[in-house]
C-alpha cells in the first residue's frame, strides 16, 4: 500500500488561503444581512425565512458539486474549477447585494451569494482529504479554521472601523449605509484574490494516483437499496400530516417549508427503491441512504451546533441592539452603533476561532477528538446564552470568547473524524451528503425559530440565542457517540492529534 507524500507546512498553508475569502463572504453575510434586512423595511419575523436561500442553497448545491468534483479532471485540476467558479460567482453577489433597493431583492442575493459560496467550499473541505496523509489531516483542518477566523475577524471588524474613519454608518431610510456597501466591495476584492491564490499556488493528485493511496482499501460496501421506499413512505406520510396539522390549527406558514422537504425527500426515497438510473442524482440518493455508520452519528453533531449557529446569526444584531443598546429602530443611531458593535463581537469570536486553531490540536492530544469537541461546544453554549442576561456590551466579549472556540471547533473536528472514515473515490460527494447535515438545521430553524421565539417569548430576540447555547451543548454530547479513528498502516497513534 502507497502513503501520501506529508506536505510542507508552507504547501499546507497556501492551499488554506483560499478560506480566508470565503470566509470573510460568509461573515459580511452573518454579520450584516439581518442588518440590511431590517434597513429595507424587513419585520423581525420575516428575518427567519428571509435567511432560508442560505441553507436550501447549500442543501441543492453541495451534494451535487461534492460528486461533480468527484468525477471531474481538467488541466486546472479536480476541485480547483469549482474553487475559481464560486468565487467568481460570490464576488458578483457581494458588489450587487449592498445596492438593493428592496427586501426581495436582497434575499435573491442572498441566495445568489450563498449558492456560489458553497460551490467553492464543499470542493475545498474534499480538497483537504484529497491532499493530506491522515496525520496532516488535523493540521490542515486546523488551518483551515486559522483562516477561517482571520476573514471573519477582519470582515467583522470593517464597517466599524470605518465608521471609525468618518464613513457615514447611517442611511435615508430604505437605503444602506455606506459602511456596509463599502465593506462588501472590498471583501469581493479579498476572496477573488485569496481563491487565485490557492488555485495557482497548488497542484492536485490524478484520480488515478489518489486512488493508488492505502485509503483506496477504504471502498464501502454496496448497498442494498432495494428497501429505501419504506423510508420514502414514512417520510411522504409525515410530510402530508404536516401539511394538514399546519392547515388544521393554522399554525406558522414557515412550516411548510419542513413539510415540503419531507415530501420531497420522501418522493426520492421512493424513486431509489425503483429506478435503474445511474445518473448523478441517483448516486447521491444512494450515499446518502447508505452513509458510513460513523457520519450517521456525526449527523447528529453537525446538527444542533448549526442549528445554534443559524439561531446566532440570525438573533445577534437584534439581541445586541436592543437589549444592550435599547433600540430597535433601524434608522436611530443606537440601532447602527449597536450593529456595528455586533461586527466588533463577531472579530472578537473569530480572534479565538483563531486561538482555538492553535490550541484545538494539543486539546486532541491530551483529551481526544471526541471530549475536546464536547468542551468547546459546552463553552460556546453558554456564551451563546449569556446575551440574554449580559448588560455591558464589553462583557459580551467574554461570551464570543467561547463561541470562537466552538466554531473553530466545530469547522475542523467534525471533518478530522468524518474524513478517516471515508473512501478516497467518494471523498467530495460524502463531504457534500455531510453538509446536509448543516443545511438541514438551517432550514429548521429558519421554519421554527420565529414562531417560538413569538410564542415562547413574546418576540424577545435574546431566547434565541438562549435556545441556541441549548442546542451547542446537546451537539456536543453527542458527540460522545462516535467512536475515536483508528491509526491506519503506517500512521503513529499520536499523529491524530498532531497540530504543528
Amino acid at each position: 500500500m502507497n502513503q501520501k507524500p506529508e506536505l510542507s507546512f508552507r504547501q499546507i498553508w497556501n492551499m488554506c488561503v483560499g478560506f480566508l475569502g470565503i470566509q470573510f463572504a460568509f461573515s459580511l453575510q452573518n454579520a450584516d444581512v439581518s442588518r440590511i434586512f431590517q434597513t429595507l423595511g424587513a419585520d423581525l419575523r420575516e428575518i427567519p425565512m428571509l435567511w432560508v436561500a442560505a441553507p436550501l442553497s447549500g442543501l441543492i448545491v453541495q451534494p451535487l458539486i461534492g460528486y461533480a468534483s468527484d468525477h471531474t479532471w481538467t488541466r486546472l485540476g479536480r476541485r480547483r474549477p469549482y474553487f475559481l467558479g464560486g468565487a467568481l460567482l460570490t464576488t458578483l453577489a457581494l458588489v450587487w447585494m449592498p445596492g438593493a433597493s428592496a427586501v426581495w431583492i436582497a434575499a435573491a442575493m442572498l441566495w445568489l451569494m450563498d449558492a456560489s459560496i458553497n460551490v467553492s467550499m464543499e470542493p475545498f473541505r474534499a480538497f483537504v482529504g484529497d491532499q493530506l496523509p491522515d496525520g496532516q489531516r488535523p493540521l490542515g483542518f486546523a488551518l483551515q479554521s486559522f483562516f477561517i477566523g482571520v476573514g471573519a475577524v477582519l470582515a467583522s471588524l470593517l464597517p466599524w472601523v470605518l465608521a471609525k474613519f468618518g464613513v457615514a454608518n447611517v442611511a435615508p431610510a430604505g437605503q444602506i449605509p455606506a459602511t456596509v456597501r463599502i465593506a462588501f466591495y472590498v471583501g469581493a476584492a479579498i476572496l477573488l484574490g485569496a481563491m487565485l491564490w490557492t488555485v495557482v499556488t497548488t497542484r492536485e493528485y490524478a484520480p488515478d494516483r489518489l486512488l493508488g493511496f492505502a485509503r483506496k482499501n477504504l471502498s464501502l460496501p454496496l448497498m442494498d437499496v432495494s428497501r429505501a421506499w419504506r423510508l420514502g413512505l414514512a417520510m411522504l406520510v409525515a410530510g402530508a400530516l404536516a401539511v394538514a396539522l399546519i392547515r388544521r390549527f393554522t399554525l406558522a406558514k414557515d412550516l411548510y417549508l419542513l413539510a415540503a422537504g419531507l415530501i420531497v425527500f420522501g418522493a426520492l426515497f421512493a424513486w431509489l427503491s425503483r429506478t435503474a438510473s445511474r445518473g448523478m442524482v441517483r448516486q447521491v440518493m444512494g450515499d446518502l441512504y447508505g452513509m458510513p455508520a460513523a457520519m450517521r452519528k456525526l449527523a447528529w453533531v453537525q446538527f444542533f451546533s448549526w442549528f445554534a449557529l443559524f439561531a446566532m446569526w440570525i438573533y445577534t444584531t437584534p439581541t445586541v441592539t436592543s437589549v444592550q443598546f435599547g433600540s430597535s429602530d433601524p434608522r436611530s443611531l443606537a440601532y447602527n452603533t449597536g450593529a456595528n458593535w455586533v461586527g466588533v463581537l463577531f472579530a472578537a469570536s473569530n480572534v479565538f476561532v483563531i486561538a482555538g486553531a492553535v490550541v484545538i490540536p494539543f486539546m486532541v492530544r491530551r483529551l481526544g477528538l471526541r471530549w475536546s469537541h464536547l468542551l468547546n461546544l459546552a463553552v460556546g453554549g453558554l456564551g451563546l446564552a449569556s446575551f440574554a442576561w449580559v448588560h455591558s456590551p464589553h462583557w459580551l466579549l467574554l461570551s464570543m470568547a467561547g463561541v470562537g472556540f466552538a466554531s473553530a471547533s466545530i469547522n475542523s473536528l467534525p471533518y478530522t473524524l468524518l474524513s478517516d472514515n471515508l473512501p478516497a473515490e467518494k471523498m467530495g460527494v460524502y463531504m457534500g451528503i455531510f453538509n446536509f447535515f448543516i443545511v438541514i438545521p438551517q432550514m429548521l430553524a429558519a421554519s421554527v425559530l420565529g414562531g417560538l421565539v413569538h410564542a415562547l417569548f413574546a418576540d424577545q430576540p435574546a431566547f434565541g440565542l438562549v435556545l441556541a447555547g441549548v442546542s451547542m451543548v446537546i451537539g456536543g454530547i453527542c458527540t460522545l457517540r462516535v467512536a475515536e479513528p483508528e491509526p491506519s498502516p503506517g500512521t503513529p497513534q499520536e499523529a491524530l492529534g498532531a497540530g504543528g
